[in-house]
C-alpha cells in the first residue's frame, strides 16, 4: 500500500521538495522526556542508555543477558527507531541483588550514560514526551517556501496521523492483520498480538483523520466531538460551548479520534457517523479488535509541535529541533514539508 493509502492527504498542500532523512544514525536523534522523580533506592535498577542503530527491544535483551535476568525483567517506556541516535531509559527489577556488572551490554552502539535505583519499574507510556532533532540532507527545497509552512505549522500542527512505520514495509503488518481478522483469530505470540492489533487500530485512526483533514475538520471542534488536552488520555463531548473552547485556538484542547475498541463510538453526531461508517466499511478489523477485548480510547486529531525551530547549517541541510508527545511520530511533520528520497537520489518522485 502507498503512504497515501496509510496515512491520508497532507494538510498544507503538496511537498515542498525532496531531501532524505537518516543518512547516518546522527540525522534522527530522539530523546525520552521523562518527568519521574528516582528515589535513588528500591529493587529497579534504571537506566539511562544512549544506542545507535539497535532497536529498543534488541538492547533491551543485551541488558537482561549482562545482568543475568530474564528479558521479562527489563521494562522500557516506548520503542524507538532502531535508524537512529536514541537516548531512552530502561529499568531492571533485581529484588536483594546488588547492581550487575552491565559492561557486557554496551559497545559503539550501545552506552549506559546514568543509572539509579528506584521502588518501582518503568510502565509502558510513561514517558511524557520526546524531543527530537532532525537533520534534512541533500535539500532540494525552496527555503522561503519552507519557513512559511513551518511558521504555519508552529501556529497550527500538523494531523497526528501514526507513520507509516507503524504499518511494516509496503504496509505488510496491515496485511498480516487482515489475515488474522478475516479468520477472527489471534496471533499465539504476545509481541505479535499486541504489534498487529496497533496496526490495525493505527488504520481506522488514520482513515477516519483522512477524511477530517480533507473537509478542514480536523482543526476546529464540532458539536459531538470528544475533545481531549494534548498530554490526557481522558476525555469530554463538545456541545455549542466546547465548541468555541478558547484553548482550542492555542492548541491545547483538540478534537479526537478513535482508537478503535468494544461497542461504537462514543461520539455522537456527524462524528460518529463518520467514525462507525468508517468502521463499518472495515468490518472485519472492526469486530477483530472488539472479540479481541480492545478498550475503546481516543487520540487527538492535532497534532502541535512544541518548541520547534529550525535552521539551516549547510545550504542542502535543514535542521529542526522539536518535542512531541509520547506516541506521536516526527515523520509526519517532514511529511508535510518535503518528499523523502534514498540515500544517493534526490528525484523528489521517489518517494518512501
Amino acid at each position: 500500500m502507498t503512504e497515501l493509502q496509510l496515512l491520508g492527504p497532507r494538510a498544507y498542500g503538496d511537498a515542498l521538495g525532496s531531501a532524505v532523512l537518516k543518512a547516518i544514525a546522527e540525522d534522527f536523534q530522539v530523546d525520552e522526556v521523562l518527568d519521574i522523580p528516582l528515589s535513588g533506592d528500591g529493587e529497579h535498577l534504571w537506566l539511562w542508555v544512549e544506542k545507535r542503530g539497535l532497536n529498543t527491544e534488541e538492547a533491551a535483551r543485551r541488558l537482561a543477558k549482562a545482568a543475568g535476568v530474564q528479558l521479562r525483567t527489563v521494562s522500557y517506556a516506548g520503542l524507538k527507531d532502531r535508524q537512529a541516535l536514541t537516548r531512552q531509559w530502561f529499568s531492571i527489577q533485581l529484588p536483594g541483588k546488588a547492581d550487575p556488572d552491565l559492561s557486557g551490554a554496551e559497545s559503539d552502539t550501545l552506552k549506559i550514560l546514568k543509572s539509579m535505583r528506584h521502588k518501582r519499574k518503568l510502565q509502558r507510556g510513561a514517558h511524557a514526551a520526546n524531543g527530537f532533532t532532525l537533520r534534512l540532507t541533500q535539500l532540494q527545497a525552496d527555503k522561503t517556501a519552507l519557513d512559511a509552512r513551518l511558521e504555519s505549522i508552529r501556529q497550527r500542527g500538523v494531523p497526528n496521523y501514526f507513520g507509516a512505520q507503524r504499518f511494516g514495509y509496503e504496509g505488510g503488518n496491515l496485511g498480516e492483520a487482515r489475515q488474522y481478522a478475516e479468520r477472527q483469530a489471534l496471533p499465539e505470540q504476545r509481541n505479535v498480538r499486541s504489534r498487529l492489533l496497533s496496526t490495525a487500530r493505527s488504520y481506522l485512526f488514520n482513515q477516519v483523520l483522512a477524511v477530517r483533514v480533507s473537509d478542514g475538520s480536523w482543526q476546529r471542534a464540532q458539536v459531538g466531538d470528544l475533545l481531549a488536552f494534548t498530554d490526557s488520555r481522558s476525555f469530554f463531548p463538545a456541545g455549542e460551548a466546547e465548541c468555541n473552547d478558547p484553548r482550542l485556538a492555542i492548541l491545547d484542547l483538540h478534537p479526537t479520534g478513535p482508537q478503535w475498541g468494544k461497542g461504537p463510538s462514543p461520539a455522537s453526531g456527524v462524528t460518529a457517523e463518520l467514525e462507525n461508517g468508517i468502521a463499518g466499511k472495515e468490518a472485519a478489523l472492526r469486530d477483530w479488535l472488539i472479540n479481541a477485548a480492545m478498550e475503546h480510547e481516543r487520540r487527538i486529531l492535532r497534532l502541535p509541535i512544541g518548541q520547534l525551530t529550525w535552521h539551516y547549517p549547510e545550504p542542502d541541510i535543514l535542521q529542526l529541533e522539536f518535542v512531541l508527545p509520547a506516541g506521536c511520530f516526527a515523520t509526519v511533520l517532514v511529511r508535510e514539508l518535503v518528499d523523502l528520497v534514498p540515500v544517493g537520489q534526490t528525484d523528489s518522485s521517489c518517494v518512501f
